[in-house]
């Protein structure tokens, strides 16, 4: 019955995929505002691509004529777009074809290296990952002491500034590892400490230095591309993202952002931050934390701490969002809200585990005021989902919009299943 009543409210009720309806009123849903808050039976507007109307629906009345489109969900759930951090989604497509990707640069120190142009909206992962209400990633290159930049984009869009949300959002350092050696089981060996540690933080204490001295006395005719990409990490709301795990990387990231005055760290990884959590909070540093599917580090850990360290940062008072980095990680991404269905089981509550791939990544990226939750004034970026978008079980998108605009959830996945189930269908 669900099946058919989608296909009447695809057919009959939205307007065309890609198109922008003038207003839009979304009835009668269990809505997950993103912020902590929800409304059992919400009344949703949407006008020229921005939420116009949230309200309860049972408490107030609303004039039909007033809308182009009223949809009908009651019995279904309405999210904010999730967003996939620290992702090179659009940046690579087959791991395995060295061509189809583009997210590693040569060299050791590309601040100036921007993902942003090389994001391909025409990715077949991409329409994946939407299907399960991912609809927003920040592009992210790898690779060198300093990868690059990143921008945060909409994973819709005929190109990529099109579909660019926030260009250069933050550099992106590769903090030095303080340990060798470990290793997967089959190829087992103990860590030690990192012998070159102290001189590789050192290169980039120099490269700091000269990129701070270079914002303050800096000419138009002797331009430098690399420093140039590093000035706003000083003065402005470009954020410098640390790539580290470990405990004595994460004291030390913040000594180094003491030193520097930057005023926007952020800790990706953070495998041990849950060791250094006081210090994270009185510093103000947010932490993209590992992907929670994940097994443990190092041989004391319990074998469930990676599923428990979105709660103890959230009882720590420490603002972390989920990220999935990793192996496969782009067809991965289409899993972040089964993370934080994990989350869920393991500590958070429904709605901090919703925050943690939406409002909270919105705020530790700098695009808050705009995205992640579903409040007046902010961009219609949204989805609708028959269940319990958390749950693989439950998590059935009827239909999404990015930035006012209805868009497609289906994929060639989708396409071949129904096309062999067609075929294989048991009489």
């Amino acid at each position: 019955m669900k099946i058919v009543y989608t296909l009447l409210l695809i057919l009959f009720v939205l307007p065309s995929i890609g198109q922008q309806s003038k207003s839009c009123l979304i009835l009668n849903g269990y809505l997950h505002i993103g912020n902590g808050e929800v409304i059992e039976s919400a009344l949703v507007g949407v006008r020229d691509g921005k939420i116009a109307l949230v309200r309860n629906a049972l408490a107030y009345t609303f004039v039909k004529s007033e809308w182009d489109t009223i949809i009908d969900v009651k019995g279904q759930h309405i999210y904010p777009g999730f967003i996939a951090p620290n992702s090179t989604l659009g940046l690579t497509e087959i791991d395995a074809i060295r061509a189809t990707r583009d997210f590693n640069e040569v060299g050791q120190y590309n601040p100036h290296i921007r993902s942003q142009i090389a994001f391909n909206v025409e990715s077949k992962v991409i329409s994946t990952v939407r299907t399960n209400g991912v609809l927003m990633s920040q592009a992210t290159p790898r690779g060198g002491d300093i990868s690059g930049t990143s921008s945060i984009l909409a994973l819709d869009g005929w190109n990529w500034e099109d579909a660019t949300i926030l260009q250069n959002d933050g550099i992106h350092v590769n903090w030095p590892a303080s340990m060798d050696g470990g290793g997967w089981w089959a190829e087992p060996s103990l860590k030690k400490r990192n012998e070159n540690y102290e001189q590789q933080k050192q290169s980039l204490y120099q490269f700091f230095d000269l990129a701070k001295t270079y914002s303050k006395i800096r000419k138009s005719e002797q331009n430098d591309q690399r420093l140039d990409a590093m000035v706003d990490c000083f003065n402005s709301t470009k954020r410098v993202y640390f790539h580290a795990d470990e405990l004595q990387q994460l004291q030390d990231i913040v000594d180094f952002s003491i030193h520097f005055k930057l005023p926007f760290s952020v800790i990706v990884g953070g495998y041990d931050s849950h060791l250094l959590a006081d210090k994270l909070k009185d510093s103000n540093i947010p932490v993209m934390l590992v992907r929670t599917h994940s097994l443990p580090e190092n041989e004391e850990d319990a074998i469930d701490l990676p599923y428990r360290l979105p709660f103890l940062l959230q009882k720590a008072g420490v603002l972390f969002c989920l990220q999935n980095a990793g192996d496969m990680e782009t067809m991965n991404a289409r899993n972040l809200p089964f993370q934080a269905g994990t989350a869920m089981a393991y500590g958070l509550t429904e709605e901090e585990a919703i925050r943690s791939i939406s409002l909270s990544v919105c705020e530790i990226v700098g695009i808050e005021k705009n995205y992640g939750s579903i409040e007046e004034g902010k961009s219609a970026t949204l989805f609708v989902s028959n269940g319990n978008a958390l749950d693989m079980r439950t998590n059935q998108v009827s239909f999404a919009m990015i930035r006012g605009n209805f868009m497609s959830t289906d994929n060639f996945q989708k396409d071949l299943y129904e096309k062999y189930s067609k075929k294989y269908k048991k009489d």
